[in-house]
């Protein structure tokens, strides 16, 4: 773990506001390493490891999915759950522009605009998530109910 002190993002602004008890974890960023990069730097099961996904529907409204790390989100299977036609990653630019974060540091809480929630249904039945903490390089570890009061998401199952 670095020695350097942990960033106060908007993220976290949103998890004290919120009085959510959580860890901070630093480590060295990876350029397209993803969560299997994350998941051995902190020495945690990737599948704790929930990725912060900005996509958008056929008519660019953007939503967030959190997916677990080791796995993908069936987008077809996600636009069928949420009564959509489809549902497709934005590019980082559009990603950046929606959340307020950059891609790699992109956290659910405290984005730029509301945006809806969607997240992998069994990642609530996680003891503990390491999930983006709003800035590359930086994880925060959340028990996953506390995830669920504060972003209020609606629970899928979307997992490829």
């Amino acid at each position: 773990m670095s020695k350097e002190k942990a960033p106060v993002t908007q993220a976290i602004r949103v998890l004290r506001e919120h009085q959510v008890s959580y860890s901070e974890h630093l480590y060295k960023y990876e350029e397209k390493g993803g969560t299997t990069v994350s998941a051995r730097e902190l020495g945690v099961d990737e599948h704790a490891v929930i990725k912060t996904l900005i996509m958008e529907d056929e008519n660019k409204r953007p939503l967030i999915v959190l997916m677990h790390g080791d796995r993908e989100v069936g987008t077809g299977m996600l636009a069928k759950q949420i009564g959509v036609k489809k549902v497709h990653p934005c590019d980082p630019k559009t990603a950046d522009k929606h959340s307020g974060y950059q891609v790699g540091g992109t956290s659910p809480f405290g984005t730029r605009h509301a945006m809806p929630v969607y997240m992998e249904a069994s990642i609530v039945e996680l003891e503990r998530i390491y999930i983006n903490g709003g800035k590359r390089g930086f994880l925060i570890g959340v028990d996953p109910k506390e995830a669920l009061r504060v972003l209020k998401p609606v629970l899928v199952s979307a997992a490829a």
